[in-house]
């Protein structure tokens, strides 16, 4: 995946994100199976973004951006911030 194919699918993550929440800030409220999706959608997201913050970096420091890989949930979910 390139970094232009990582974007477009950061951006659907994104549509669908913000389809749930918007949902769930109007009142109607998320079901369980809905919350579940959020949720998995949020790591997602997390996912992607760590993916493309490799490539990026590893193409500033000379390196082959197509050697990174996507690392796991229980990685990208426990960064500090």
């Amino acid at each position: 995946m390139d970094d232009r194919d990582l974007v477009n699918r950061i951006d659907d993550l994104v549509r669908q994100e913000h389809e749930l929440r918007t949902r769930h800030g109007e009142g109607v409220g998320l079901n369980e199976r809905e919350l579940d999706t959020l949720r998995a959608l949020e790591v997602q997201l997390d996912q992607c973004w760590d993916l493309l913050r490799q490539r990026r970096a590893r193409r500033e420091f000379g390196t082959d951006p197509d050697a990174a890989t996507a690392r796991g949930p229980e990685t990208v979910e426990r960064y500090q911030q």
